[in-house]
């Protein structure tokens, strides 16, 4: 795949791909049209995702307006209450949340969920983007299923300027008023099959949703094309072992393609190895590798960056995409990644375009990726472990809110 063709990919899907969209099916139908070129017969396959409407959201203030956005699937309610602005979560703080409106930095998360819910929450009130921004730009976020469990408080989520001059203002009351409409749809995953000579098959992954301000260019179109390129690289020369490439829908909503395909029955028996992308190519920063597997695949990869002359820096650890689920389930996966510094290219607003995307820099990074593929493929036995590490089972049980981390 050439500089040409990979830019215009790029510049072919800049537009907002969220799971369980239109956009994200025409996004599915493309990538598999683009694998039809060099023969390959993907198939789009659905899978249920929670979905929501809003009707109605609304926030006040001390009486006053304030721009938002309602989290989907957060429930339909009307609710008034004094404003509490939780700054840390040690037991006093949150002893302080009983039947407030508390608002929280970053993302709401499943034990900070949990927390606030416990300590008598009514409603609840995120914030994002950057007060030096000149865009008053707010995320589209939900209230995940997993983190709820079914306990829904009403939820809205404003700009990082507006949440500033609540705290400004002193503000003493909130309002929050949600109504929308939740219902079941459709997610899809794009899998493209190339057999080899056995029946064991390694899995190369990337999803290729967006967020509902992104383009997605660098998270993670830039890993779809990654794995097209592999998998057109390996339509025309021989491998040992199977290759399935996975799409991934919904991955910005919970890894949830991914969890799909890994839950589907028997479909791991003869996977020995995940290799996932999300976000490579990008004009600045730095490769990286995260292994969750057994460590002596870490240093198997540094070696290879040696050998190449391409420069890669990584860990053994639990990596925030679509390889979990993979590790979850015993497939010793490994994800790449080139991560830029976040003030050359960001991800989750607007600012992920095309513009931040190297086409060169792509080819180097599809390049390397490929050279580790094929020595995996034509491996006369996978040399990864196919099985979990302790440390990174405890790793995983955290990252998957099975397990309290211990720094919480």
């Amino acid at each position: 795949m050439d500089a040409k063709k990979i830019m215009k990919i790029f510049e072919d899907t800049a537009y907002v791909r969220m799971g369980g969209s239109d956009e994200e099916l025409r996004a599915a139908k493309y990538l598999q049209s683009l694998c039809a070129e060099f023969g390959g017969e993907a198939q789009i396959v659905p899978f249920d995702v929670d979905m929501a409407t809003i009707e109605q959201a609304e926030f006040y203030a001390d009486g006053i307006s304030v721009t938002c956005k309602g989290y989907l699937n957060a429930g339909s309610a009307e609710v008034e209450a004094p404003f509490y602005y939780l700054r840390a979560t040690d037991k006093y703080s949150l002893s302080q949340c009983k039947g407030k409106i508390v608002m929280v930095d970053g993302y709401l998360g499943y034990w900070l969920y949990q927390d606030i819910l416990e300590s008598g929450a009514v409603g609840f009130v995120t914030y994002d983007g950057n007060a030096n921004y000149v865009d008053r730009d707010i995320d589209q976020r939900e209230l995940r299923s997993y983190v709820s469990k079914g306990n829904k408080i009403p939820g809205v989520n404003i700009n990082a300027k507006d949440a500033i001059e609540l705290i400004r203002r002193g503000v003493t009351t909130a309002k929050i008023v949600l109504k929308q409409d939740e219902y079941v749809g459709k997610s899809h995953n794009v899998v493209l099959d190339l057999p080899g000579e056995v029946p064991e098959y390694i899995a190369l992954s990337a999803h290729f949703d967006s967020t509902s301000l992104s383009q997605g260019a660098y998270d993670n179109m830039s890993g779809s094309v990654g794995i097209l390129g592999v998998a057109e690289y390996f339509a025309n020369h021989p491998h040992k072992y199977g290759l399935r490439f996975i799409w991934c829908g919904s991955e910005e909503r919970g890894l949830l393609g991914s969890k799909a395909y890994c839950a589907q029955e028997g479909i791991l028996d003869k996977c020995v190895l995940n290799v996932n992308l999300d976000m490579i190519g990008c004009i600045m920063g730095k490769f990286i590798y995260c292994v969750t597997g057994e460590e002596k695949l870490c240093h198997y990869i540094s070696y290879m960056g040696d050998e190449l002359g391409f420069p890669i820096t990584g860990r053994q650890d639990v990596y925030s995409s679509d390889s979990t689920p993979f590790a979850d389930n015993g497939i010793p996966a490994v994800s790449f990644a080139r991560i830029a510094p976040g003030n050359t290219a960001t991800i989750h607003n607007s600012y992920d375009t095309p513009a931040v995307m190297s086409a060169s820099q792509m080819e180097q990074d599809c390049a390397f990726i490929t050279v580790f593929a094929k020595a995996m493929a034509q491996a006369k036995h996978c040399p990864v472990a196919r099985k979990m590490p302790d440390n990174m089972k405890e790793k995983l049980d955290e990252y998957l809110a099975r397990k309290r981390p211990k720094n919480m």
